[in-house]
């Protein structure tokens, strides 16, 4: 073989070898980006849930001590574990939530409460109040229950 298809050869085989090298250094940094992306955004996901959990811990609170409307503080508790944990609605004593949710859905809130008639706006008051009512014992001890519960 003569030498200069010798030299040729390795010439063309060095150049092979960068090459493969700069590509493989190269997949290695997309690589590492992409595990810092995904870390990033698994820390961003678990402070998510715990500032949802801690919501759901003061809300249970004020439940406690008489701060919040219940109705009010069911509808928000329900929201929060819609994302933190959804299967804790079926069981009791945290089945409440749902249940005055569910009665309480219909009703108009924020904006369209404004805009709706105020005689309309207050026989539905008297209907979030005897949900409020009929479940308030539970209610608390639902509150209790959630507050004390490890998520």
């Amino acid at each position: 073989m003569p030498q200069w298809l010798q030299w040729s050869l390795i010439i063309v085989g060095t150049i092979a070898i960068l090459t493969l090298l700069g590509f493989i250094r190269r997949q290695m940094v997309v690589l590492s980006e992409s595990r810092k992306r995904q870390n990033k955004a698994e820390a961003f996901q678990a402070k998510r849930r715990q500032d949802m959990i801690d919501s759901i811990r003061v809300i249970a609170m004020a439940i406690e001590e008489d701060q919040v409307e219940y109705s009010e503080a069911c509808l928000r508790i329900k929201g929060l574990l819609d994302h933190v944990a959804p299967q804790l609605m079926e069981k009791p004593p945290f089945r409440v939530f749902m249940e005055v949710y569910e009665q309480l859905r219909h009703m108009p809130t924020h904006q369209a409460r404004q805009d709706t008639d105020a005689r309309f706006v207050e026989k539905m008051d008297k209907e979030r109040f005897a949900v409020e009512a009929r479940h308030a014992d539970e209610i608390r001890r639902a509150a209790t229950a959630i507050r004390n519960h490890a998520f």
